[in-house]
């Protein structure tokens, strides 16, 4: 009988270490105060910040998704794992902390150590954006499970916050304030329409009728803009006002900002959501995708429309908690990336009736 070692089944543990020679490079980029391990240890360790009297661990998990196939289609792996990292860290900020450190999950049928190295390299400009530290992760080659060339990246990140200054959306109240800040474009959600819609990532992508300079699968892989340092630097300001904060992620408006109000209780009217119309800028990008056949009655359902991230604030506070985003959004500016906008987009109300589904959770109006 004929002896097969390890490589001969599919995986290759050579092309592993190189893997994670590189990945180390990576990280080094992420080291901050706390961390007590790095990248080869059997687990990760990161000491409790101090000065917390009564510490909260928030954690957050999520994939970068169908998006990771226009990434292998387009040869282009090192902006995906931004991605991956702001799905989770966005998720974390919504109860007002910052995320202390990330772990990464990358899975693929035949392991390329470039192409594994470009995906941990986004997860660390990720880390870096949001100021946390890349503690470890994980790399699993799975001959036979997954098609060669394709791989799945996932993550999860932790952070600590003190309990008594945790976001709940308890402080929501009739009058609030709803402040939009502005995404980058899809962000990470969504793609398995995108791909129904386009077929053809080369095509060029054309504005007023111009050639932008970009074909739309580049459009389209435009990192999710994490919103941690501008929040962060907000909340250091204003946290007594900004009473709930979210994450348009998947199910778009309609599906998440109604996750941040409490359920009335005791006969009480239920808070909702009212949604000026075009009181923001939306990008390009979803005209796109609706001229390539996005059913325009079900894009709010499912896109973020140009708004990554929404807080419900005291309208006292509001204008200015708006000019403080607006005025420090050029400290985060990112080349070829618009700069963060805030725009005020509505205001919390009382249903006047029953809330029986998310068309009652958020109303549109002129």
């Amino acid at each position: 009988m004929a002896k097969v070692d390890y490589k001969q089944s599919g995986v290759d543990v050579e092309e592993g270490y190189r893997a994670v020679s590189k990945y180390k490079d990576h990280a080094a980029r992420t080291v901050i105060p706390g961390m007590l391990t790095g990248l080869g240890s059997f687990n990760g360790m990161f000491e409790i910040p101090k000065g917390i009297k009564n510490p909260v661990m928030v954690s957050g998990t999520d994939g970068v998704g169908t998006k990771l196939d226009i990434a292998f289609k387009m040869k282009k792996y090192d902006t995906v794992g931004i991605d991956c990292v702001a799905m989770s860290v966005n998720d974390i900020l919504c109860s007002g902390v910052q995320t202390l450190f990330f772990l990464d999950y990358v899975a693929c049928g035949k392991l390329e150590a470039e192409v594994a190295a470009e995906l941990v390299k986004g997860v660390a400009d990720g880390c870096v954006e949001t100021g946390c530290a890349l503690l470890g992760g994980e790399t699993a080659e799975m001959p036979d499970f997954y098609d060669i060339g394709k791989y799945d990246l996932a993550g999860f990140g932790v952070g600590v916050g003190d309990k008594k200054q945790m976001i709940t959306g308890k402080d929501i109240k009739n009058g609030d304030v709803l402040i939009g800040l502005s995404s980058t474009g899809v962000h990470s959600n969504g793609f398995s329409l995108v791909r129904k819609l386009v077929t053809n990532f080369d095509d060029k992508f054309i504005l007023d009728g111009k050639d932008t300079g970009k074909t739309i699968g580049e459009v389209l892989l435009t990192p999710t803009r994490i919103y941690v340092k501008p929040v962060m630097e907000v909340l250091a300001k204003y946290r007594k006002s900004i009473h709930g904060m979210v994450h348009v992620t998947g199910g778009g408006f309609y599906e998440n900002i109604p996750r941040m109000y409490p359920k009335a209780e005791g006969g009480k009217k239920q808070l909702i959501s009212v949604i000026k119309r075009d009181s923001w800028n939306i990008p390009p990008v979803f005209g796109e995708l609706i001229k390539r056949g996005a059913d325009v009655e079900k894009v709010y359902n499912t896109f973020n429309m140009g708004i990554g991230f929404v807080l419900a604030v005291n309208a006292k506070e509001a204008d200015a908690v708006i000019e403080m985003f607006n005025k420090n959004a050029s400290k985060y500016s990112k080349p070829g990336i618009p700069d963060m906008v805030a725009y005020n987009i509505g205001r919390v109300a009382y249903a006047e009736g029953e809330v029986n589904g998310q068309k009652d959770a958020v109303l549109f109006e002129d």
